[in-house]
């Protein structure tokens, strides 16, 4: 017997080593197989090495009473961990075929073993090849399950990138302190922000403090109106913010509201001008008369008639203003057009010195109608910057459309003013009629074109006039 001074013999460390390497190379394939790095066969082949490695350490130190007759079992464990349910079953037929024919013998011809020990044996390896494969089966159901709810949660994950990417609504959400943690690219469209700023104050401001409501906020494309509404996400104060750019649609709505009342209007308007037209035609036709007399007389009469004929362009118009005609549409040069009109104003000292950038746009209008156009917002230009001032009108095309843009550097129209500077006998001076610029949008419309206008002290105010693309 060997003292506990005495260093270990070296089949022992041997032994110990070679158990060390069969695990190890175990732990590898199984992770190998895992990755699919290498096929299921090498699998098969690795069980059979363990069984018959254990049936070799087995027989060479004592059979059944070996102390290395526990290898069986972790080759079991092995199969079980390398192939499942499948390969523990066939690892435990193996060991036990080995275990009997390694206590039993049969070639020696004699019966030195014990059926006790045989049947321990065969007994704790089919206990072990049932328990592994129950676990490997419940490993594999729990690996199946988890890959399909990583599947499940990808897909979902995806689809819901793709329906928020897809929104035309802006949606974003923020952290309790207010750091935006998601913008969607409508959100960045409508906003004007590319890439995003941190906070959500600086993409709306006042989002966090209301629920459901209409918002003006300023933007880098300008100020905009959205309808919004703000949810909670959590307990922690998460909070996401959906809302939509109505700015276009209240244009629309005020543009109908508009319409509505010129209509009105030009019901009263004709009714009037049919109503005015023959007392007035009356009266101009006595003072005529009274006209050819001498005296003061006739200088009262002339009056008369100079008054009566301003009275009737007024009410002409009045009346032009509520029923224009309709326009005789042919394909011009907008810029030819704008050039004639410039040369024909410089005549007037306000207009002389209008500076040009013309490029050679076509568009399908009625030339008479747009040059009236082109007229009344170059007065209207000059009436802004009679104390001193610059006047551009240019032409250009912006998305195939053709565009007529009158600038002038007063920048005095007021935010107020800027919706209603188009009704009808609305004007910013004590001398104007209020009839030109709606005029102007009438004729405009009525090619189907749009008339907009944007002020500040800083840019100067600009007219710009947008007509159809042109169809040849």
């Amino acid at each position: 017997m060997r003292t506990k001074a005495e260093p270990a013999a070296a089949p022992e460390y041997v032994s110990f080593a070679l158990l060390a390497m069969v695990f190890a190379v175990t732990l590898v394939t199984s992770v190998l197989l895992r990755l699919g790095v290498v096929r299921r066969s090498a699998g098969w082949t690795h069980v059979l090495f363990d069984v018959t490695l254990s049936a070799i350490v087995v027989s060479m130190t004592g059979g059944a009473e070996s102390p290395f007759a526990f290898l069986f079992l972790l080759a079991i464990i092995g199969a079980a961990i390398l192939l499942g349910r499948a390969g523990a079953l066939i690892s435990v037929a193996g060991s036990m075929l080995a275990m009997a024919l390694i206590t039993t013998r049969p070639w020696q011809g004699e019966a030195t073993w014990r059926a006790f020990d045989l049947a321990t044996h065969l007994a704790a390896q089919g206990l072990i090849g049932l328990l592994s494969a129950y676990a490997a089966e419940q490993i594999l159901r729990s690996e199946r399950g988890r890959s399909a709810s990583e599947e499940d949660l990808k897909r979902l994950t995806v689809l819901h990138r793709q329906i928020v990417t897809a929104l035309p609504a802006g949606v974003l959400t923020c952290d309790q302190q207010g750091r935006a943690t998601f913008v969607n690219p409508a959100a960045q469209a409508m906003l004007g922000v590319d890439p995003p700023p941190a906070t959500i104050e600086r993409l709306v401001s006042g989002a966090r403090d209301v629920r459901r409501q209409e918002l003006r906020v300023h933007t880098h494309r300008g100020e905009r109106i959205l309808g919004l509404s703000r949810v909670l996400l959590s307990d922690e104060g998460g909070t996401l913010v959906v809302f939509q750019d109505l700015t276009e649609l209240r244009r629309l709505e005020s543009e109908l509201e508009r319409i509505d009342h010129l209509a009105s209007l030009g019901r009263v308007s004709a009714q009037l001008a049919h109503e005015i037209r023959n007392p007035l035609a009356a009266m101009r036709g006595a003072a005529q008369m009274l006209e050819a007399d001498s005296g003061a007389q006739a200088r009262l009469a002339g009056l008369i008639v100079r008054e009566a004929d301003r009275l009737a362009a007024l009410v002409d118009a009045s009346l032009q203003l509520a029923r224009p005609p309709p326009p005789s549409l042919t394909l011009t040069r907008l810029d030819e057009i704008v050039a004639e009109t410039v040369e024909m104003l410089r005549s007037d000292p306000s207009l002389a010195s209008v500076e040009a950038e013309l490029r050679a746009v076509e568009a399908n209008v009625d030339v008479g109608q747009l040059r009236q156009v082109i007229i009344n917002l170059l007065r209207n230009a000059a009436a802004a910057v009679y104390l001193g001032g610059r006047i551009r009108v240019r032409t250009l095309e912006l998305d195939g459309r053709a565009r007529i843009d009158v600038w002038d550097s007063a920048g005095a129209v007021a935010e107020d003013d800027r919706e209603r500077i188009f009704e009808p006998f609305f004007s910013r001076s004590q001398s104007g009629t209020g009839l030109g610029l709606s005029t102007v949008r009438s004729i405009v419309h009525a090619h189907g074109g749009q008339v907009s206008v944007s002020s500040s002290p800083a840019d100067g105010t600009t007219f710009s006039v947008v007509l159809p693309a042109p169809s040849r």
